[in-house]
């Protein structure tokens, strides 16, 4: 990575996005010690331009930005960092800077929390527990769930027909792990054939 600080007077833009749903949570500058900071450590660090210091996300609050992954611009002059957040990231309590946890990308993290209850084997977890009951019964619920999807398409409950879609997507993220894939590959498939 060779970033160039010149351009901005020792200091690069960076902006942080929620790892698992992609979600910008904030803005914040670099220099290149907060860069190497950053990549040493696992957690994101900032150069304030208030305090004239470097200073560690969360340092007083405790709600880090871990590290996923770091890109560069196409100009080295800006930085995407993906990152896990540890809490809400605004200094006013909000969950963005931007403004509250948005509902698009929720499936990730969703993804992240079915997938931590069955290796975490939290026993008293209703994932947890179709998981141990084995591949065929978890892909029993998968159909059983869209059955009761198509029969609420033909009437007109909308909030009965929401909920069974809900519960087809939530099973459904408990099939995949159960299968070793992931969201994403799934997503993948669709991209490729959408490109065709």
């Amino acid at each position: 990575m060779n970033i160039d600080f010149e351009k901005g007077n020792g200091l690069v833009p960076a902006v942080i996005q929620d790892s698992r749903t992609q979600q910008v949570l904030m803005l914040g500058y670099m220099n290149a010690e907060a860069l190497e900071l950053t990549q040493k450590d696992g957690r994101v660090h900032f150069f304030s331009r208030t305090k004239n210091r470097i200073w560690l996300k969360g340092e007083t609050s405790e709600n880090y930005l871990y590290v996923k992954s770091i890109k560069e611009d196409c100009d080295s002059d800006a930085l995407l960092i993906q990152a896990k957040p540890a809490g809400n990231v605004c200094h006013t309590g909000s969950f963005s800077c931007f403004g509250g946890k948005k509902s698009s990308g929720f499936l990730y993290e969703l993804e992240e929390t079915v997938s931590e209850r069955i290796d975490d084997k939290v026993e008293n977890s209703y994932t947890y527990q179709l998981y141990q009951r084995g591949i065929n019964k978890m892909a029993q619920k998968v159909g059983e769930e869209a059955v009761e999807l198509v029969i609420e398409a033909k009437d007109d409950n909308a909030d009965l027909f929401k909920n069974e879609a809900a519960d087809l997507l939530y099973h459904f993220l408990i099939l995949l792990k159960a299968k070793s894939f992931s969201l994403t590959e799934i997503e993948e498939v669709l991209l490729e054939r959408n490109r065709k």
